[in-house]
């Protein structure tokens, strides 16, 4: 979400959810944001001496709106991520120095995630169709909104940028992977390894493309629905650390941690998740979502989040004094060395 004043207008029109948390808390992180976080992560130190770690998995660019509408929509631009801060927050916002600083820190090591959060095929001819709640959606920045029976596309979000229908728009899938790997790589100064596609839907023929230009981990859930085309699926069983036809590990995660999902206590669900793995000797491999720790639309949001966060690495520590923190391309580096050693 762009501002609080587009939210605002969005649910005035009726194109957004009021209670749909990403709509109400969820925008890109301000350098506060990221201060905040790096602090709470550095309190709590593992039994190897490293800090409690997070690997955010990064979208590299976004739509970029005016080009887009000059062309008419008959073409699409996208727009490096660090630009969109500028566009946001103004061109010495100092959140990309921020960002560099958590990493040296070693409590964030960026991985990837897509050339952005979007089905580009489907919403561009949403676009060229001149489909009203994404018209109105487009003038304010925005394309996360609900799709229903009056919207032209054959996908339930624009979110999922790999889910499928045409296959024809394998090729835009396929050329997102390359532009956006290459982006990651301007913007970090090293090649991404570990690949967690958006939202799910993910037609495992672009694992291909991923392995060409150097993802050697992808993140899927263990019973995957595949797209195939045409409205038709397959449901893909996956098990953690196994390869993939190209050599590439397969990574699932097995906790979650959602606390701007109000309505649950995610400290105590949290720590059953990592109980219930290490009990089973594996891996406890946390997700949780950028917008659990974002104050720039609510900063209660950011402070409720940061307190509970405070409260999981706590106990974690409490619990297991010993814990070692690793970011998911470590993993994928230790399960990689192990099958080496058992050949």
């Amino acid at each position: 979400m762009p501002t609080s004043i587009d939210r605002a207008q969005l649910l005035e029109k009726g194109i957004i959810d009021e209670g749909n948390r990403y709509n109400r808390y969820d925008t890109l992180a301000k350098a506060d944001d990221l201060e905040e976080l790096f602090e709470v992560l550095s309190r709590y130190i593992g039994g190897d001496g490293n800090p409690a770690v997070m690997t955010p998995v990064t979208i590299t660019g976004n739509p970029d709106f005016e080009k887009i509408k000059e062309e008419n929509f008959e073409k699409y631009y996208a727009e490096p991520f660090p630009e969109t801060l500028k566009r946001y927050y103004g061109e010495n916002n100092n959140i990309m120095e921020t960002w560099k600083q958590g990493m040296k820190a070693g409590v964030f090591k960026p991985q990837f995630h897509g050339r952005e959060h979007l089905n580009v095929a489907e919403w561009m001819r949403s676009l060229q169709n001149s489909d009203k709640t994404n018209c109105i959606a487009f003038d304010h920045g925005f394309w996360g909104l609900r799709l229903g029976d009056g919207d032209n596309t054959r996908i339930s979000s624009f979110q999922a940028a790999f889910d499928l229908y045409d296959p024809k728009d394998l090729q835009v899938q396929e050329q997102s992977i390359i532009e956006g790997l290459h982006m990651f790589e301007t913007i970090f100064g090293y090649r991404a390894i570990f690949f967690v596609p958006p939202n799910g839907p993910f037609n495992n023929s672009l694992e291909k493309t991923a392995y060409e230009y150097g993802i050697k981990y992808i993140s899927k859930a263990k019973r995957q629905i595949e797209p195939l085309g045409w409205g038709e699926t397959r449901t893909v069983f996956h098990i953690p650390g196994r390869q993939n036809e190209h050599g590439q590990l397969i990574l699932t995660r097995n906790c979650v941690f959602e606390p701007s999902e109000e309505g649950k206590d995610w400290v105590s669900s949290c720590l059953s998740d990592i109980k219930i793995a290490f009990r089973m000797r594996k891996p406890a491999v946390i997700s949780t979502h950028r917008v659990n720790y974002i104050g720039a639309l609510e900063e209660s949001n950011r402070k409720r989040g940061l307190k509970q966060l405070d409260e999981l690495l706590s106990a974690i520590m409490k619990n297991w004094p010993d814990v070692e923190f690793i970011t998911s391309d470590q993993l994928g580096d230790i399960i990689a060395g192990e099958k080496k050693m058992s050949k």
